[in-house]
């Protein structure tokens, strides 16, 4: 009795764990595309997602906010895609767009950042036409 239960909470414990390690990306509004412009005060290379922190704001002369904005894959697939920790540093002046949240908080999914110092373009997907394309990935 006692090896059933055990087994058993050993099954039901282990069928969590892929269930808990991602999200679904329903908070987004795919429908939309905004555009922000900013200052990066963070790079997050972390699991499950990296994370930009921006300082910006939709309109280019307005007051600048916090924003959250999520990378849709995980560091270890940005970097078969060319990307790496020195992608994006504090300070980078950069446009952002994104995929909003629908609840209106400052955040949402990434679609594309360009670095305005060097028109360094960066994604997480492939830009239509090129299959194998992969952002630069800034120099150390």
């Amino acid at each position: 009795m006692k090896r059933a239960f055990l087994a058993l909470v050993l099954v039901l414990t282990s069928l969590g764990a892929p269930a808990s390690a991602h999200h679904s990306f329903a908070m987004y509004d795919q429908t939309r595309i905004v555009t922000l412009h900013g200052t990066v005060k963070t790079f997050q290379w972390t699991n499950p997602h990296a994370l930009i922190w921006l300082q910006g704001s939709l309109n280019p002369n307005g007051p600048a906010e916090l924003w959250s904005v999520e990378l849709s894959t995980s560091p270890g697939n940005l970097a078969r895609m060319g990307w790496s920790k020195r992608s994006l540093a504090a300070g980078d002046k950069v446009t952002i767009d994104i995929n909003p949240l629908r609840d209106g908080r400052r955040g949402g999914s990434l679609k594309k950042a360009v670095v305005l110092a060097t028109g360094q373009v960066l994604t997480t997907t492939p830009v239509a036409g090129q299959a194998d394309y992969k952002p630069e990935a800034k120099q150390p």
